[in-house]
């Protein structure tokens, strides 16, 4: 479901499931422990529980950020990110691998390579991805203006009318 009234909004409300952000987050909405932390696969904070039902060995998804080796998205030749397919083993898109955290556990072996990225849901016609601060990515609406200082472009356009009259 798009953000039909804002004109950026996260890459969260493209995510096809939930995502977890610790361990607790996942045992306070499903009700159970996640998942011991295996550190030879990459961390996984989303999952998709009915691939464990699938009669096919994997799943695939069909588009997922890019990420680089230092878990950035990475930018495609028009500047904007790249997604791509996402094949996994039907059990491991079941289930999560979200590392420990909090003191103490600030060097997880395994923890330190890029997460598998979640699966987006195809974008409206009128969206389309872009960066951000940071090289974060989100969401842009090309249905609703971007606002500046509180000021849309059409109301920057209508004050620089009034200004040119008034000689200012």
């Amino acid at each position: 479901m798009s953000q039909s009234n804002r004109a950026q909004y996260g890459i969260e409300m493209l995510y096809l499931f939930p995502y977890y952000q610790t361990r607790d987050d996942y045992a306070r909405v499903t009700g159970s422990e996640p998942p011991a932390f295996d550190p030879a696969k990459p961390p996984k904070y989303w999952c998709d529980p009915a691939a464990a039902q699938t009669p096919r060995r994997s799943v695939v998804y069909e588009q997922v950020l890019v990420l680089s080796s230092g878990s950035m998205p990475v930018a495609g030749q028009d500047g904007k990110p790249v997604l791509e397919p996402l094949v996994l083993n039907k059990l491991e898109a079941a289930t999560v691998n979200i590392p420990p955290k909090g003191i103490g556990f600030s060097n997880i072996p395994g923890a330190d390579v890029p997460e598998v990225p979640a699966p987006l849901r195809n974008l409206e016609p009128f969206e389309e991805l872009e960066f951000g601060f940071g090289g974060t990515v989100h969401v842009r609406n090309n249905n609703v203006p971007v606002q500046q200082n509180g000021f849309s472009e059409s109301d920057r356009a209508l004050l620089q009318m009034i200004a040119k009259k008034l000689g200012v």
